[in-house]
């Protein structure tokens, strides 16, 4: 049976000297002779004939002068060698990056097209290796380190003892930068995004396909991207803003997947971007409430709070019938689909989750639209 994981090995490159040592015997050239056509040294042709020294652009024009070859065929035949012997050198370098590679959600990130489908032998997880760094963008593992761990300094955690895991999390923003990349988006003007908040609030009564389509459409006419890339196994985060090659980009993870709080967290966000430092990235957690400590969450909750539900109304919570006739009678009223008005009700501890009215909450499934790399 053939195990489908063997890394694929490139058929052996000799070196140039070979070729030289072939065309040398067909000519009946010694090093000796050689050498003193080229006018070199004895010990530099043996050098180049065993692939320890490099043909230069100058060695490769006096070749072609004695040997009749010409100076682009050395060339590209010294360049393929070295290629290979880096290429070599790379993969005997993978298994001691194993570790590195062990760090990340592979399986899930395999599940999403991310990474190549395989069984994870240790040869399969050396070819991973170059994989990842591929998806990551980055030449190597230390340039993984180098960009994308060193942006935790960025991170604004909404829940810091639980969105510990460095590379899931990173994992889990590369997949929307990719995402990102496929979208087409205006430019930026924070006064375009605030006159669209209204068109998407009333996307609420819309299906799911249609909000999806919509507020992909509102967010890029904005100059915002708007991903959503299902979560990570151990993230934590339902939701970042942050701002990518200069443009704002939302990312929603679809945790939880109830109305009230997809409509929450995507507002959350944009308050994010219209609020707060383009340098930093906010992982946000929908669960998280108001228990967070931070000023900037505490504000984008305000925000969030007060496009759904316009803060002249938000009293009424307090004193309205918790009945169906009135909740869906206030929500329309409002225009917002009646289950963010009963999320509201939750969050103020109005009625519990267990409470009839929690049955107008509508149950989403939205289609990701994030991208292979």
């Amino acid at each position: 049976m053939i195990d489908e994981n063997l890394i694929y090995q490139p058929v052996e490159v000799s070196p140039p000297g070979d070729t030289l040592r072939d065309l040398m015997d067909e000519r009946a050239l010694t090093q000796v002779e050689l050498a003193r056509r080229l006018g070199r040294p004895v010990q530099a042709v043996n050098e180049i004939m065993a692939g320890k020294k490099e043909i230069t652009e100058d060695t490769a024009l006096e070749l072609e002068r004695v040997l009749q070859v010409p100076a682009h065929f050395w060339l590209a035949r010294e360049a393929r060698y070295r290629e290979y012997l880096a290429r070599l050198r790379d993969a005997q370098g993978r298994k001691a990056h194993i570790p590195w590679l062990e760090r990340f959600p592979i399986k899930a990130l395999q599940a999403a097209g991310m990474l190549p489908a395989g069984r994870l032998s240790s040869r399969f997880k050396e070819q991973l290796v170059d994989d990842l760094v591929r998806f990551f963008g980055v030449a190597s593992p230390e340039g993984w380190e180098a960009h994308y761990d060193k942006m935790q300094a960025q991170f604004r955690r909404a829940k810091p003892q639980q969105q510990t895991d460095a590379a899931a999390i990173t994992a889990w923003l590369r997949m929307g930068e990719l995402a990102a990349t496929r979208l087409q988006t205006a430019d930026y003007y924070a006064a375009t995004l605030e006159a669209h908040l209204p068109a998407m609030r009333a996307l609420s009564l819309s299906s799911p396909a249609e909000i999806s389509a919509g507020l992909t459409r509102l967010c890029s006419q904005s100059g915002v991207a708007l991903v959503f890339v299902p979560a990570l196994p151990g993230t934590h985060v339902s939701g970042v803003a942050r701002w990518v090659g200069g443009k704002p980009l939302i990312q929603l993870s679809l945790l939880g997947k109830w109305n009230d709080g997809f409509w929450f967290s995507f507002f959350h966000e944009v308050g994010h971007i219209l609020k707060h430092p383009t340098r930093a990235v906010f992982l946000d957690d929908a669960s998280s409430g108001d228990a967070i400590q931070s000023a900037e969450e505490q504000e984008a909750n305000r925000f969030a709070t007060d496009v759904l539900i316009p803060r002249a109304r938000q009293a009424e919570l307090a004193s309205l019938p918790l009945n169906q006739a009135s909740v869906v009678a206030f929500a329309q009223s409002l225009g917002v689909h009646p289950g963010i008005v009963v999320g509201q009700l939750q969050h103020r501890q109005l009625i519990n989750c267990s409470h009839p009215l929690s049955q107008l909450k509508a149950r989403y499934t939205i289609q990701p639209n994030h991208a292979n790399p």
